[in-house]
């Protein structure tokens, strides 16, 4: 799941639209394709062309290829990737991390001939939890992109068609296709991070082999594909100084044509790798009287005997979200549930943020403003923490507009 940035697209258009005839920009896209070896238990080792992967306008369920759906999907409305996790330094101290970064076609761009049009917006989020210090930092970056290929990739912006490679103002989310790990540059504001993030398990398709719904209708749908249990290791700068940090991460990768129903005012999701290696994902859509419209998930055991693992994907009736605590936050006074109890068919769970003010204000490039934290899972009826993880509140302020 992620932020809106229909708002932003219209505000840009014009802007974009504008550059089409005038002014130098450099262009922007693809690197060449690159050599591939699948890591143990991935699913699919076939690339197919560009078209191919981009045929998507109306979504239908088919067999993800990789590593071309590892790329971007310049023919989807939208699409991200989404890297978030925990991290702890050399003394034990614990972070959350976020890095976001979100493609959105603008349709009345495409048929524009010039090199100079704006027929893709380019925009990332980043953000920083230290638990300890009850602080949170975040970031965004945008840029417009004319979706042709790039004359110096590492100074320009660009979304690879290949596999995953999506930069800007360099800000870098990149797959290293030998391993199939992936690593990610972000020089924010306040802090930095430089981060490597290796799979241990295979990849997690979603919904009906990818194929996610996300509303009572069949186009109400997107690709989705996960990778939980990434080993994380590499480096975090913040106030002056560089520390040595480790953790685990969880990697989503989704595109859609068309995604909400129009009664879904926003939406609520968790991406939880549990300490036994286990995974949870689980989803809402709302109304605005906060009955769920839609909803789903799945759960991958732990791994057992030679490493096998059983997956259960969530039907809609099979999930539900109750709100607990709330906390408003003092810049927007947004209401936001900060605690919940999520039933699903793998167990009722607890999960609460550890740092209630994990706002992310996105209005300087998705237009949104949204929550998206650090927290933790355990059973509802009390116990011991299962695991930790991201939670995202969506649609609490404005409505949705996706």
């Amino acid at each position: 799941m992620n932020p809106p940035f229909d708002r932003l697209r219209r505000q840009l258009l014009l802007q974009g639209l504008a550059l089409s005839g005038t002014g130098a920009l450099p262009a922007w896209a693809a690197q060449p394709s690159l050599a591939f070896q699948s890591p143990q238990g991935a699913q699919g080792v076939q690339a197919v062309p560009a078209a191919q992967a981009d045929a998507c306008r109306t979504l239908k369920p088919r067999p993800l290829l990789f590593p071309a759906d590892h790329g971007s999907h310049n023919g989807s409305r939208t699409e991200w990737w989404y890297l978030t996790g925990w991290l702890r330094d050399e003394a034990q101290r614990l972070y959350g991390f976020q890095v976001t970064f979100f493609r959105s076609r603008v349709d009345p761009a495409q048929g524009l001939r010039s090199r100079l049009a704006a027929r893709q917006l380019l925009f990332a989020h980043a953000a920083l939890t230290d638990v300890a210090a009850q602080a949170h930092w975040h970031d965004q970056a945008l840029v417009r992109w004319n979706g042709e290929p790039a004359e110096i990739p590492e100074l320009q912006a660009h979304a690879a068609a290949t596999d995953t490679d999506v930069r800007l103002r360099g800000w870098s989310l990149q797959r290293q296709p030998d391993a199939g790990s992936y690593r990610t540059q972000i020089r924010a504001r306040d802090f930095a991070l430089a981060l490597d993030a290796a799979p241990t398990q295979a990849l997690l398709l979603q919904g009906d082999r990818g194929w996610s719904r996300k509303g009572p209708s069949p186009e109400q749908a997107s690709h989705y594909y996960s990778q939980p249990q990434l080993r994380v290791s590499g480096q975090l700068q913040r106030s002056g100084r560089s520390l040595s940090v480790q953790g685990l991460a969880w990697l989503d990768h989704e595109w859609s044509e068309a995604l909400l129903h129009p009664e879904a005012v926003g939406w609520d999701w968790i991406g939880m790798n549990l300490d036994d290696g286990a995974s949870l994902t689980a989803f809402q859509l709302r109304r605005a009287d906060g009955s769920a419209l839609w909803a789903g998930g799945s759960y991958r055991s732990a791994p057992g005997p030679a490493g096998r693992q059983d997956t259960r994907i969530f039907q809609s009736g099979e999930v539900r979200f109750e709100p607990g605590r709330r906390w408003t936050s003092p810049r927007t006074g947004t209401r936001y549930p900060v605690e919940w109890r999520v039933t699903t068919p793998a167990g009722r769970f607890a999960v609460a943020a550890l740092l209630d003010a994990q706002e992310l204000d996105s209005r300087r490039s998705t237009g949104a403003v949204y929550w998206e934290g650090l927290s933790e899972l355990k059973p509802a009826d009390g116990g011991p923490r299962l695991g930790l993880g991201y939670l995202e509140l969506t649609g609490y302020g404005d409505r949705l507009a996706l």
